[in-house]
């Protein structure tokens, strides 16, 4: 009879998962009806999300209310659906330039304001209520910087709770006493899974709650519901997920929030092949949370594994935007073998709403532990300066209506106006422009200084890297990319 129990419940449970294996296949396939269209790009600020949030406001389904105001005055909006025992709290953007889940949120609302998966719905609000606290650190959102208007990293305020974003963020959870809490955030694009070359493009933590890293039962079910969003992310980013380091941090608002009785669950967005504005991460914060709610409310987490955990691989930070393996570099009469690791730093524009590249080489020897999102083995190849282009041009159409690909098959990486229009602050074109009388420096590749040069090959230019982006010279592909720099 035990027998014939167990066979039982383990049909169940395969079953249960096969369930939530659709759900999640459903929720990806069909995630471009609910994507918030309003929310396109990863600088949005208060202002954008106030019309939705009114929105809400007005509709039943929802409980929409003003729980605290940021230090420039901001309001901060607790928004809540279901009627559930089970409470559930979800907070993004701490840092406010960490805004994916932010629009993942509002793609949720989408979700659950629909009419679509009506009976997956409704056992997650039968059994579960659900608050999200969207943009807790809107003045840093406004500017797009990670701290406040104080200049406190509010993840670092959990003790003193000098800010009143983290006072917000303190009395909320006190008053839910939320079983589950979801700190979503964004991470360095820069980091990848331990000892590969893939992006942790989603990373975990169950937040340790003491030094001695224990584990009671609230810790464990938050590693459980990791494990189970692990398994999601992985159909669709094989091998792109990583695991924090969990030593102890005493001031850090997850860390007590799992110490307060929350099973707490640290979600920090990575990077992402060709996904600059991270749109296809957004899609994996909407459906590795959807369905850890659902596993939550059906309480098919617990049947997971706590020991799988582990075996997620630790984040690293390995990643360049653009790695040159082996190329030969002369220096003061001699041959040098070297590796150049380089990334695309951004520099917001005038009103925090985009921005341009200054590219930076970071590190440079022996780079063969490291990794790039782009790698070209330079084995054969000569790191070779860029020269000005001799003709000085009138304007940027004029340096427009050139062939560029072959100014950088003949040697040219700058060309020289007579007039910059003020507003130019990065150039249209895969070339660098420089001003009449700007002197471009000695050539040198060194640690801090932006990534321009050629490679060559049998007396040929064959690559050209400029600003930090590769071209191919020999390739039939359009040279698209409009990221090179302006030096007035």
């Amino acid at each position: 009879m035990k027998i014939q129990i167990t066979a039982l419940f383990l049909v169940a449970s395969l079953f249960c998962a096969a369930q939530e294996k659709d759900l999640t296949t459903m929720l990806y396939d069909t995630y471009e009806t609910y994507k918030e269209p309003v929310l396109k790009k990863r600088r949005i600020k208060h202002a954008d999300l106030q019309p939705l949030v009114e929105e809400y406001r007005k509709n039943d389904k929802f409980k929409v209310r003003q729980v605290g105001t940021s230090i420039e005055g901001r309001s901060l909006s607790l928004m809540s659906i279901g009627e559930g025992e089970t409470d559930v709290f979800l907070w993004s953007q701490m840092h406010g330039d960490e805004p994916t889940a932010t629009q993942a949120i509002f793609d949720i609302f989408n979700f659950f304001d629909s009419s679509d998966f009506a009976s997956e719905k409704q056992e997650i609000l039968e059994n579960c209520t659900l608050h999200f606290l969207p943009m807790l650190n809107p003045d840093g959102a406004e500017v797009y910087q990670r701290r406040n208007r104080l200049g406190v990293d509010i993840n670092r305020d959990a003790l003193r709770l000098q800010s009143p974003e983290g006072q917000t963020l303190k009395k909320v959870r006190d008053s839910l006493d939320a079983d589950f809490g979801f700190n979503l955030h964004d991470q360095s694009t820069y980091y990848n899974s331990e000892r590969t070359g893939k992006p942790a493009t989603i990373s975990y933590l169950a937040p340790a709650y003491n030094y001695e890293k224990e584990i009671n039962d609230q810790r464990g079910n938050a590693m459980k519901v990791i494990v189970f969003m692990n398994s999601i992310i992985q159909k669709y980013a094989p091998g792109q997920v990583g695991r924090y380091n969990d030593d102890f941090e005493p001031r850090a608002f997850g860390d007590n929030i799992q110490k307060w009785g929350t099973s707490t669950i640290l979600i920090e967005s990575g990077g992402n092949y060709n996904d600059v504005e991270k749109q296809e991460i957004r899609k994996l914060n909407y459906v590795s949370i959807l369905s850890a709610i659902y596993s939550i409310a059906t309480e098919n987490y617990k049947e997971i594994a706590l020991e799988d955990y582990e075996n997620i691989p630790e984040n690293d930070r390995k990643l360049f935007d653009l790695k040159i393996e082996n190329a030969n570099y002369p220096l003061l009469g001699n041959n040098y073998i070297l590796d150049i690791g380089m990334n695309r730093l951004e520099v917001d524009k005038k009103g925090h709403n985009d921005f341009w590249y200054s590219s930076r080489i970071l590190d440079q020897g022996d780079l063969s532990t490291y990794y790039g999102y782009e790698t070209l083995d330079a084995a054969g190849y000569t790191i070779a300066p860029g020269k000005v282009y001799p003709k000085l041009l009138t304007s940027i159409d004029a340096a427009a209506a050139l062939d560029i690909k072959s100014l950088l098959k003949s040697g040219y990486t700058y060309v020289r106006l007579e007039n910059i229009p003020s507003t130019k602050l990065a150039s249209p074109l895969p070339i660098h422009i420089i001003g009449k009388r700007y002197e471009v420096p000695e050539f040198s590749v060194e640690i801090g200084l932006n990534p321009t040069f050629l490679l060559k090959k049998d007396g040929n230019f064959t690559h050209a890297v400029i600003n930090g982006f590769l071209i191919d010279l020999n390739s039939e592909k359009k040279t698209n990319f409009k990221n090179a720099m302006i030096y007035r």
